[in-house]
């Protein structure tokens, strides 16, 4: 098992958020960095620390906040949106995506550094069109299926449910 295990595991769906929340939702932010922002809040980066960080759907981030996370990446440190110190952090970063990122990189709408950064260990999991079906397996000896036994309703339950003419 990983050193990492017992430690956060953090998801970011990066399709779901906007561009102008991702960067919150990732480096966090302080007391009035913008209009709302009446608490600091930490980042899914922060949390992250010491963990992993799951981003989903990586080829929807935009090229600005692409290069905020290779500064992460590359630097281990985390600046919050409207200052605030910045932070030392440790973390796994996992990412998916449904693009082809080879794709996405040649029409530049996908950072190159980013993308040899995050692709150390690829995994490719075709679409289930292109997987061969298998017949289901069927178990060597069935079960027999136990009816649901009758619930009994004692006889003043049932005259306390009618509704009163009263």
């Amino acid at each position: 098992l990983s050193s990492r295990s017992e430690k956060p595991f953090v998801v970011v769906n990066c399709g779901a958020l906007p561009d102008s929340l991702i960067e919150s939702e990732l480096f966090g932010h302080a007391r009035g960095a913008f209009t709302g922002a009446v608490a600091p809040v930490r980042g899914k980066l922060i949390e992250a620390d010491g963990g992993t960080l799951f981003l989903d759907e990586i080829g929807e981030m935009s090229l600005y906040s692409q290069a905020r996370l290779l500064r992460v990446l590359e630097t281990h440190e985390v600046q919050p949106l409207g200052g605030g110190k910045a932070r030392y952090v440790d973390i796994r970063v996992v990412a998916a995506t449904n693009r082809e990122l080879e794709k996405e990189v040649a029409a530049k709408r996908f950072r190159a550094d980013l993308y040899y950064r995050l692709n150390v260990v690829p995994i490719h999991v075709p679409p289930l069109r292109e997987r061969p079906l298998r017949p289901r397996r069927t178990p060597s000896r069935a079960r027999p299926v136990r009816a649901a036994s009758a619930v009994q309703i004692p006889a003043g339950a049932r005259r306390d449910a009618q509704p009163s003419s009263a």
